[in-house]
């Protein structure tokens, strides 16, 4: 039974419970407390259909690394997806499942999976003390586009901040603590992620054990992540975050990650590769904004040290220029094939500049429209002007149903990172039902 439906239901029996006691004293009347109880089990999850219209960019670079070749100038794509998550609780043990089938189909290929997102078992002895064994999802972090501290999270898409994510093989316990005064909250977290074989085989390094702890404090109202990370799977890095809500309606927030020994693989002029091995700083500084008439604005800026300069991307787009060219005139691909290689370990990952920008305006509502929430998403690239602009309407107006209608443009000029994608813009109708 919902909460709406439930406090509809008491009001009416607590009105009959006045009138009859007017009427009768002498007679009683019994409110059953199970309606009360928290059930033992939870379960939920969603049906999603997608559509999703692409206008192919020619000439992009990404175009070339992506498929080979030239594709035909649009591509529609359809997805289905289900999702199913549940929690057992009993006593100090709690069970937590999330599953996702998803299936993807369009002219070039067709494809479809079944993932266990989560699947772990915590167990909770006292009210200060937990741990949790199993594939867990992390988290960490303040920021809502990018966490450059997430040091054991997956990167999340700015667009859909808020989607399940795949977990790690983890295991972890927590400590809390409670005081009265400044200090009001202290939390530690502890995580030991093995990577072997088939487990967390995507982390990093095989045949290693890597340990992540975070110290949370909430310190004169301001919520402080303090973040290490250690192991062989990768190098060594550090970090701290915080938010604070200056006003009822205004939060301030920002990361802050230290990364040694970082390795980069950066191509040269030349055509040569040369191996990048330094010691970098990531940070991101943002904003949370409400007014009165329910608009919302969250603006970040992000630097990440570990990214590419635009010279450097510079010089990999022409490269791809060069190995298509060539590939047209000779009929060889073997430059363009070892391009991808050279994307795949660095220059194809998304957000893979030095400095962005992301604002995201939510208005909840405008002119009284029921239900109907607009939303508009942009992220820079500050270091060579490119972007993508993504204006959606949001309809909740039906029961368990969300419909979601979204268009992204993505614009630059030659040789920027929005200017080379594989798409110019993307025209996207999702209808999701929860259950």
């Amino acid at each position: 039974m919902s909460r709406l439906s439930f406090a509809a239901v008491l009001a009416v029996l607590l009105v009959a419970d006045t009138g009859l006691a007017m009427a009768a004293t002498d007679e009683e009347f019994n409110l059953d407390l199970e309606e009360l109880e928290k059930k033992d089990y939870e379960v939920g999850g969603f049906a999603e259909i997608s559509w999703e219209h692409l206008t192919i960019r020619d000439d992009g670079a990404y175009t070339f690394l992506n498929s080979g070749k030239s594709p035909e100038s649009s591509l529609d794509r359809f997805t289905g997806t289900l999702q199913l998550q549940g929690s057992y609780t009993k006593g100090i043990t709690r069970v937590k499942v999330l599953a996702q089938a998803i299936n993807q189909n369009d002219a070039l290929e067709s494809s479809g999976s079944i993932d266990l997102f989560e699947g772990n078992l915590s167990i909770a002895p006292s009210s200060w003390f937990s741990t949790t064994i199993g594939k867990k999802a992390y988290k960490w972090g303040k920021g809502y586009a990018w966490n450059p501290v997430g040091f054991i999270n997956r990167m999340k898409d700015p667009n859909n901040p808020d989607d399940a994510l795949e977990g790690y093989v983890t295991g972890e316990f927590e400590v809390i603590k409670s005081f009265a005064g400044d200090l009001q909250n202290i939390a530690l977290n502890v995580v030991v992620l093995p990577v072997d074989g088939d487990v967390n085989d995507d982390f990093g390094e095989d045949d290693n054990i890597n340990m992540a702890a975070k110290l949370y404090l909430l310190l004169f109202d301001t919520d402080i992540d303090f973040i290490a990370y250690t192991g062989n799977s990768r190098t060594n890095r550090y970090g701290l975050d915080f938010s604070r809500n200056v006003t009822s309606n205004f939060e301030l927030h920002g990361e802050l990650a230290y990364i040694t020994d970082l390795e980069r693989t950066v191509l040269q002029d030349t055509g040569n590769r040369m191996q990048d091995d330094e010691d970098v700083a990531s940070f991101l500084a943002g904003i949370r904004h409400l007014t009165s008439w329910e608009l919302t604005s969250i603006i970040e800026y992000y630097h990440n040290g570990s990214g590419y300069s635009d010279e450097q991307m510079e010089v990999f787009f022409n490269a791809v220029d060069a190995a298509v060219e060539h590939r047209n005139s000779s009929g060889l691909g073997g430059d363009l094939e070892e391009l991808q290689r050279l994307g795949i370990q660095g220059y194809s990952r998304p957000y893979l500049g030095k400095n962005y920008l992301y604002a995201k305006f939510s208005q909840k509502e405008p002119f009284d429209i029921l239900y109907f929430t607009p939303v508009l998403t942009t992220i820079i690239n500050l270091d060579d002007g490119s972007s993508t602009v993504t204006p959606e309407l949001n309809y909740t107006g039906f029961t368990n149903w969300e419909v979601q209608l979204r268009f992204a443009l993505l614009s630059g000029s030659q040789n920027s990172e929005y200017g080379e994608k594989q798409n110019a813009n993307k025209v996207e109708l999702n209808i999701k039902y929860y259950f």
